[in-house]
């Protein structure tokens, strides 16, 4: 059995040797008493690390896929959703939609089960994430209605968009000519979007602007989370290169 030294773990987990100490002490970390130093397990302390969570492959380390939790992404998104009253989605920076829309608006759902709509939206959500303001701001969608986006990021790298949208402009709803327009660029006919086409979110300025201040706030969630799951997978990582050389 490979034992990591408590000089080992400091480096591991970033805290200091009288809290390492107090930890193994009162057994909230795997760790044995040999005379009067401890000593710590290096299989236990990986378990005890890895908490149930899979290690993320490096090939990740760009892309939200296998870092974020589906089910934690989804709950936030829906929390999102409600919160701003409007529909909102996770992305990645190619617009494939992480989880499913989240309060979608009547519009969106009139049409949005055809897999063609569908890679419609992706293509849309795909060029939000070339737009290169980094401020959140509203711009039509394929819809015709408003959508707003966040990033989500590790260092200096984008991994995936929140995004808002199912807002009303100011001029909605659009007339019949603009309805057979959308409904082109959707792939869908007009007869079958029109009665749903003010099925949309009225959303006044102030509402706008607290949306606005909204998704970057959740960006920086989804970010932190990222960070904190990443540098657990380089801790874990750590922990096998410490085992590997004194085995």
């Amino acid at each position: 059995m490979t034992f990591l030294t408590t000089k080992d773990l400091q480096d591991l987990i970033k805290v200091d040797k009288s809290t390492i100490y107090r930890m193994a002490e009162d057994g909230r970390i795997p760790a044995v008493k040999v005379g009067r130093q401890w000593r710590f397990p290096a299989d236990a302390v990986e378990t005890w690390l890895r908490l149930g969570a899979a290690p993320v492959e490096s090939s990740d380390r760009d892309r939200l896929v296998g870092v974020v939790s589906p089910g934690v992404a989804q709950a936030i998104i829906e929390v999102v959703a409600e919160a701003a009253g409007v529909m909102a989605v996770l992305t990645d920076m190619d617009g494939t939609p992480l989880t499913t829309v989240a309060n979608p608006c009547g519009l969106f759902t009139s049409v949005g089960s055809d897999p063609a709509v569908r890679a419609k939206c992706t293509e849309s959500w795909r060029r939000y994430g070339t737009v290169p303001e980094l401020v959140p701001r509203f711009h039509p969608s394929d819809f015709g209605f408003l959508c707003a986006r966040a990033f989500i990021r590790h260092e200096s790298r984008l991994l995936g968009m929140v995004i808002a949208g199912g807002i009303a402009r100011d001029d909605w709803p659009p007339d019949s000519d603009e309805i057979r327009s959308i409904a082109a660029a959707l792939g869908v006919g007009a007869d079958t979007l029109a009665p749903h086409i003010d099925e949309v979110y009225r959303v006044g300025p102030e509402e706008r602007e607290r949306i606005l201040r909204l998704l970057p706030r959740v960006g920086v969630l989804f970010s932190n989370l990222v960070e904190e799951r990443l540098h657990h997978t380089g801790t874990l990582a750590a922990i096998a290169d410490l085992a590997e050389t004194r085995s």
